[in-house]
């Protein structure tokens, strides 16, 4: 009876109404253990390198979703490796006047770095961030969120598996949960990042991106920031640049802008809308630079660079475009654009006008993810290796590279 059961049941069984799907369920750990997981260590090896972010002699590395590592960069010839910081959940870092602001998944912690050599933790606020919309993995084609309970549990990871389910028309990813998820005189110095940062600090606020909000923090008092306001900042956003007075906030759709009038409340002015690529920005006058790459996650095959005129904030108009092979993030320094175009190396652009770009020069045989062009030097980290580079004319030369790992 069974066999003949399981038979008719396969006959009956219509292969085209089912597909096979990737289903992403989290991987969970107590929010009691995750919080109680932040420490200063010994050095030790960068399993992913990350971003990058620059303060006075410190070079400062990402190890995706695991911490920061400090690096002393004294003598750029010979930069030495000298703390890690463990901070579970964590993808970006901002520091002003000795205190570092750091994300650990939902939460945002604050570090005095004024003695580097007794780095420690100052305030944890929980649940501020909405932790990128849980980072759920690009491949994913629907979520198990299975028994996360959002009060007592946070995610630290994903399994992938494929599941072979009934077909649903126009599928997308539903990530409600219960709970409230968005819910002095003396010379100021701070650090710098890259073009691919989500932070940024601006006078005496901090402004944080996800995937769709920004959480404004007060940090007059640097040591206890507060949470002012989080409010919608877009789709798909991916990384934030600040520059006189206004925040260009790169998605996979295009560019935001927003105006810092009322630093508390960003006010949206408008957006460029773009073909789907993934959008790294920067800012220099009355034009700002985008890289778009295609290809994989990313949306159209086409990646380029493209020139935008923001003369008039409320109207951005592209001025022109340029193609280049897997582009990355970038920078500028007087007339010279810093672009990393993955696989295909730095590539350097002069500006012969803002929208006028002639290539210079190539360095091949690396590869390049982000930059940060300093006064002195230029700061580039790609596959699993951190370069500094003087200017020259027309090029840069090779200061020293500093193995990851």
């Amino acid at each position: 009876m069974s066999l003949v059961f399981l038979v008719a049941f396969s006959c009956d069984d219509n292969d085209d109404d089912y597909e096979f799907v990737q289903v992403a369920t989290p991987e969970l750990m107590s929010k009691t253990a995750f919080r109680n997981s932040v420490e200063v260590t010994v050095p030790k090896t960068i399993e992913e390198p990350g971003k990058i972010y620059v303060y006075n002699n410190y070079i400062f590395v990402g190890d995706v979703d695991s911490g920061i590592h400090v690096i002393d960069n004294s003598n750029p010839e010979s930069p030495q490796a000298i703390k890690f910081i463990e901070i579970p959940g964590n993808e970006d870092i901002s520091v002003k006047d000795n205190f570092l602001y750091a994300d650990s998944a939902t939460d945002l912690v604050v570090f005095d770095i004024s003695d580097i050599n007794n780095v420690s933790m100052v305030e944890r606020l929980n649940d501020v961030f909405n932790v990128y919309d849980y980072d759920i993995p690009v491949e994913a084609d629907d979520v198990d969120f299975g028994k996360f309970d959002f009060e007592e549990d946070i995610i630290v990871g994903w399994t992938l598996t494929t599941e072979r389910r009934k077909k649903v028309d126009d599928r997308q990813i539903d990530i409600a949960l219960e709970g409230d998820v968005l819910n002095s005189s003396a010379e100021s110095t701070t650090g710098t990042g890259g073009s691919l940062a989500r932070f940024q600090i601006v006078d005496n606020y901090m402004y944080a991106v996800g995937n769709y909000e920004m959480a404004i923090f007060n940090i007059q008092n640097l040591k206890e920031p507060v949470l002012a306001n989080t409010q919608y900042a877009g789709w798909n956003i991916e990384t934030m640049f600040q520059a006189d007075g206004y925040l260009y906030l790169g998605s996979t759709n295009g560019m935001y802008i927003y105006d810092l009038v009322n630093p508390s409340s960003p006010e949206f002015v408008s957006e460029f809308v773009h073909w789907e690529g993934c959008d790294p920005v920067v800012v220099d006058g009355d034009y700002a630079y985008l890289t778009l790459r295609g290809g994989n996650i990313c949306g159209q095959l086409e990646s380029v660079l493209e020139v935008i005129d923001i003369s008039d904030k409320a109207n951005p108009v592209l001025a022109e475009r340029y193609e280049l092979e897997n582009p990355y993030g970038l920078g500028f320094k007087n007339n010279m654009l810093y672009v990393c175009d993955g696989t295909a190396g730095l590539k350097l652009f002069e500006r012969e006008t803002p929208k006028d770009l002639k290539l210079v020069n190539t360095l091949k045989d690396i590869q390049a993810k982000d930059v940060i062009p300093l006064e002195n030097s230029l700061i580039m980290i790609g596959g699993n290796t951190l370069y500094q580079y003087e200017y020259m004319e027309n090029n840069i030369g090779l200061i020293s590279s500093f193995k990851l790992n």
